[in-house]
């Protein structure tokens, strides 16, 4: 304030000066007045500018001082959340290995309940198998004991009935042959299909049976040859009866053990044939087999007719194809040498032979 006022009195003196020096020196001075003017005006143009620098300067640090501070609390939310995710994390994994736990223990639970399950079915089982056997057993005693005391009243049948016996069995043996042989054309599409469907146990077991039925064609062949007058299934009377669909049949001894004979080579091709299919990982089906539909191994023509000898060789391919298929002997067992038949309860059973005389 004290140097405006200077300033001021210094300007009036340089008026008065002036105007006594005449129209000259009032115009100097009137000059120098208008300078100092713009250079206030500058002066202060220049404050206000570095005013404004310093405005937007706080408010620049100001703003960076917002963002620092919205940066450290995005920062403390980011790793709040990572926390929260980590200890989640943890929470599912410990419930995870806890139901881990829980099924495993119910594992072990339910193996121990299959185990004692399995152990008690097989000690049903033998213990079954052992009343059948003995069962069994007690009717084969009682079968040769009756056999032994008709041994010396056996009746003989009569000389016309015995050729009729002859010749009703040379005439079976005929058919029987010139059936294996056009059955022997669907054998070798029945091989070919097999190898196209990719199944090579099935076709292995295929090829065996058919060369143990080329073997038995051979003997079949050889009974023309056959001797029917040392035979006692042509001169002595029937001794057993059987029955299956409803009819009844009469057979002796020779014809029963065919029979017999009949279940337990079904039970042993069937058994191959579940084997092979289940080793192909082919699904179940037996009755696809052409073993199955053949149901003739064993047989050579004498004692029983085909039908016969059929119905009970599939009767115990069926059950040996589940034994093989499921592998398993809940029908049959292991005889050694490499065979197996029905068991001896379930083979009487099925065979349901009763006693003539």
């Amino acid at each position: 304030m004290r140097l405006r006022i200077l300033d001021r009195l210094v300007l009036a003196s340089v008026i008065g000066a002036m105007a006594l020096a005449g129209p000259s020196g009032v115009a100097l001075a009137q000059g120098h007045g208008h300078g100092q003017d713009k250079q206030k005006q500058h002066d202060k143009q220049k404050q206000q500018k570095e005013q404004k620098d310093q405005k937007a300067e706080k408010k620049q640090k100001q703003q960076d001082q917002q963002q620092a501070k919205q940066n450290k609390q995005r920062q403390r939310q980011e790793a709040q959340q990572a926390q929260q995710q980590q200890r989640q994390r943890q929470r599912q994994h410990a419930v995870e290995a806890q139901q881990a736990a829980q099924r495993d223990r119910q594992r072990r639970h339910q193996e121990a309940i299959d185990a004692r399950q399995a152990a008690q079915r097989a000690r049903q089982r033998q213990h079954h198998e052992a009343v059948a056997a003995k069962q069994e057993a007690q009717r084969l005693h009682a079968e040769q004991q009756a056999r032994d005391s008709r041994q010396v009243r056996r009746a003989r049948l009569s000389q016309a009935r015995q050729q009729q016996l002859i010749r009703e069995q040379q005439q079976r043996t005929t058919r029987y042959a010139v059936l294996l042989n056009e059955r022997q054309r669907e054998a070798e599409r029945r091989a070919a299909q097999l190898r196209q469907q990719k199944r090579l146990r099935q076709a292995r077991f295929h090829e065996l049976y058919l060369d143990r039925l080329r073997q038995q064609r051979l003997a079949v062949e050889q009974a023309r040859y056959y001797n029917y007058n040392q035979d006692p299934y042509f001169y002595e009377a029937p001794s057993y009866r059987y029955s299956y669909g409803g009819r009844y049949y009469e057979t002796n001894q020779s014809g029963a053990d065919l029979l017999r004979q009949a279940l337990n080579s079904g039970y042993q091709e069937g058994l191959q044939a579940g084997q092979a299919d289940r080793q192909d990982g082919w699904r179940a089906d037996y009755r696809n087999s052409y073993a199955y539909q053949d149901a003739n191994m064993g047989y050579t023509g004498f004692y029983v007719n085909q039908n016969d000898y059929n119905y009970y060789f599939r009767e115990g391919f069926r059950r040996g194809y589940e034994d093989g298929y499921n592998s398993r002997y809940q029908y049959g067992q292991n005889v050694g040498g490499g065979k197996y038949e029905l068991l001896a309860g379930l083979l009487g059973t099925l065979l349901n032979l009763t006693v003539l005389r």
